[in-house]
């Protein structure tokens, strides 16, 4: 049923929660896993230029060494679990929207399930803030499992 399992990841306990459970089905599958590390560059507070934007798109934040480590650590974790439990892996940093970015990498890799966190918000935080597990669910025709952790 899934060959391919993606995990989008900013290393963070709510992605961590998602990775074990990534991890299980991935398991349970026998599937590969791929870890996705998306840098929004939206949110980014640096000034950079056109030719920074383009290879940050293409996954070289070696300007930003300190985000690039982020980056590597937070794909790392799960390659870890992954790996430990024999599994294959794959890890990518990509740039620009994270919806979009999600949405595209489950596209050119084949990706069957996308397993992501949700912080668990509710009312009118969840309203005003939305959440890119939700925006993801609306960008792709690939299943997404949302594995929500409520915050306290």
């Amino acid at each position: 049923m899934y060959d391919t399992i993606l995990v989008p990841t900013d290393g963070s306990t709510v992605a961590e929660t998602a990775v074990e459970h990534a991890v299980d089905l991935a398991q349970q599958y026998d599937a590969d896993v791929h870890a996705l590390y998306v840098v929004d560059l939206d949110a980014m507070d640096v000034a950079v230029g056109t030719e920074q934007i383009d290879r940050f798109k293409q996954g070289d934040l070696s300007d930003l060494p300190e985000l690039e480590e982020r980056a590597r650590i937070a794909t790392g974790s799960v390659a870890e679990k992954a790996e430990a439990a024999g599994l294959e892996v794959t890890e990518s940093i990509v740039a620009g929207n994270p919806r979009k970015r999600i949405a595209t990498y489950g596209d050119e890799n084949d990706i069957d399930l996308i397993v992501m966190g949700s912080a668990g918000r509710g009312g009118v935080r969840r309203v005003l803030l939305g959440s890119v597990a939700e925006r993801t669910l609306r960008s792709t025709t690939i299943p997404v499992l949302v594995v929500d952790v409520r915050e306290e």
